[in-house]
């Protein structure tokens, strides 16, 4: 089970070694809008956590999703759901 502020830390992991974002991220960080993400970035993000957290993360989860606090939040009720 994770609670959202590791699934953060995990989040800004991504975005530095997979995404290669130079930038800090803030769970107020829109994914499209502030972190440019395209939908290969936001695919690269998601794997990356569904495979560190050992969840499912669906393309109806992702319309609910805008910032990294909601990708965060979404994944912490993922792993509490599983466990």
């Amino acid at each position: 089970m994770a609670d959202e502020a590791q699934v953060l830390e995990t989040i800004r992991a991504i975005a530095r070694a997979e995404l290669e974002l130079e930038r800090p991220v803030y769970p107020s960080d829109d994914l499209l809008a502030d972190l440019g993400l395209d939908s290969l970035g936001l695919t690269v993000l998601a794997v990356g956590l569904e495979n560190r957290y050992r969840v499912k993360l669906s393309q109806e989860d992702a319309l609910g999703i805008r910032t990294v606090a909601d990708l965060a939040a979404l994944v912490a009720r993922r792993t509490e759901a599983s466990a």
